[in-house]
């Protein structure tokens, strides 16, 4: 729908479905991911509404339980970062891939391009696990071939003691600023297609 004339049209809303990585557990509020993308997205001339719908401790079932909840701002596109909480708890891959896939037959359904960011399993929890639990966003990037997929959200970061707080898991402010800087150009593709979709 075309706005009307004489207003501006509004910025598009881009939702950032996630977990503590997006809520941005143990940082100041300007400081977590969504703030943070919001601000290098401007820097980059994009006037861009992130929503933050990250909530701590969240699992993929969780994501999908309060996904219609989340959805209710209307967004025109969906950065979907969920995970890493099963990961943590050695959950089934099983019940996590299908529960993403819910998600992103939902947002299919609406029409809502996403990014899906990817997670990988921590490495105590063993080389067979680990790969069960890489395979599940590595498989829902082929099924879902209109998903712009980013293989590991923590990408640079994990791992790092200076990126990171003490608990070892979340991103300190640096180390955020580097995940977004990272993450910033599959962003900007996603947000090209919530304006322009492909034919």
């Amino acid at each position: 729908m075309l706005p009307r004339r004489g207003r501006a049209a509004a910025p598009p809303r881009l939702l950032v479905l996630g977990d503590s990585l997006a809520a941005g557990y143990g940082l100041p509020q300007d400081q977590g991911f969504v703030p943070q993308l919001q601000a290098a997205l401007a820097a980059r001339g994009r006037a861009v509404q992130v929503l933050n719908a990250g909530v701590s401790g969240d699992t993929t079932a969780g994501g999908l339980t309060r996904l219609d909840w989340a959805l209710a701002d209307a967004p025109q596109a969906v950065i979907l970062e969920l995970g890493g909480n099963d990961g943590l708890r050695a959950l089934p891959p099983a019940a996590s891939r299908a529960n993403l896939a819910a998600i992103l037959d939902r947002l299919k359904s609406r029409g809502i391009p996403v990014l899906l960011a990817g997670m990988l399993a921590p490495p105590n929890l063993g080389a067979a696990y680990g790969a069960e639990f890489a395979a599940v966003f590595q498989g829902l990037a082929r099924e879902y071939p209109d998903t712009i997929f980013y293989p590991f959200f923590l990408e640079g970061v994990a791992g790092d003691a200076g990126l990171n707080q003490p608990d070892g898991i979340h991103p300190n402010g640096q180390g955020v600023a580097e995940i977004v800087r990272r993450i910033l150009p599959a962003v900007e593709t996603l947000l090209d297609r919530a304006v322009h979709p492909p034919d």
